[in-house]
């Protein structure tokens, strides 16, 4: 292989509802095709992030009791993971991680969970209710539809500094009402969308994947990479 990229899967021992380690499978296909070995480390409990060793991070999600101890556990590393995110490191996060990623969530029981504030959004709880279906939405920015399947009882508000990661065209979103779902800021991608969401939409892996080797490799002609065809899977 011509390139080689770190990934850190925070909590992969713990958060994998849904089959979100897809993900994971979906970066390593792509990236073989852009000449790229993908390797990935688990950081869970009592281990350290070092924003410094790694070019791509994964945060999915899980169930509430799993979430609740890593909610515990994630704060010993919001200042690396903060930085790193501050910085520009790519990142995709999905529903409990994108949730432990702003400011805090409630959970279906009604408690308070503290996110580690390195995105403003923040997450409220419904009642007696959930999010659950297909959900199509478009980005304005690459003009691309994202397809997914979404379940979920949090209701997520953007807060400064981060645009959505789509307008919803069908579907639910982060709250029913905004039209918004997911969120971007820099180089940070959070998301609902299980299924998982870069198996069904590698353009949003290419995406990932350059601006990772952008920053690794400054200097490397990514031509090839970047002119990698993706075909919807939808």
């Amino acid at each position: 292989m011509k390139y080689s990229l770190n990934l850190a899967h925070l909590y992969g021992d713990l958060l994998n509802t849904y089959g979100d380690i897809g993900n994971i499978l979906a970066l390593r296909y792509y990236a073989k095709q852009m000449d790229t070995n993908l390797k990935v480390d688990i950081i869970s409990l009592n281990q350290e992030f070092n924003p410094e060793k790694y070019d791509i991070a994964f945060f999915g999600g899980g169930q509430d009791y799993e979430q609740m101890i890593v909610s515990k556990d994630i704060q010993s590393k919001k200042e690396a993971l903060t930085k790193y995110i501050h910085d520009g490191g790519p990142m995709l996060a999905i529903c409990g991680g994108y949730q432990l990623l702003g400011q805090y969530y409630i959970g279906a029981d009604g408690q308070k969970i503290e996110g580690i504030h390195a995105l403003d959004h923040y997450t409220e709880s419904q009642d007696n209710n959930r999010f659950i279906g297909d959900i199509v939405i478009k980005n304005e920015e690459t003009n691309q539809e994202y397809h997914g399947f979404e379940n979920h009882n949090g209701v997520t508000y953007l807060g400064k500094n981060e645009r959505p990661l789509g307008t919803v065209v069908s579907g639910h979103g982060n709250n029913g009402k905004d039209k918004t779902e997911g969120a971007i800021f820099k180089n940070t991608y959070c998301s609902y969308f299980h299924g998982p969401i870069l198996a069904r939409n590698g353009e949003l892996a290419k995406r990932i994947l350059i601006t990772a080797l952008q920053r690794k490799y400054p200097d490397a002609d990514l031509s090839k990479q970047q002119a990698l065809e993706i075909k919807p899977t939808y």
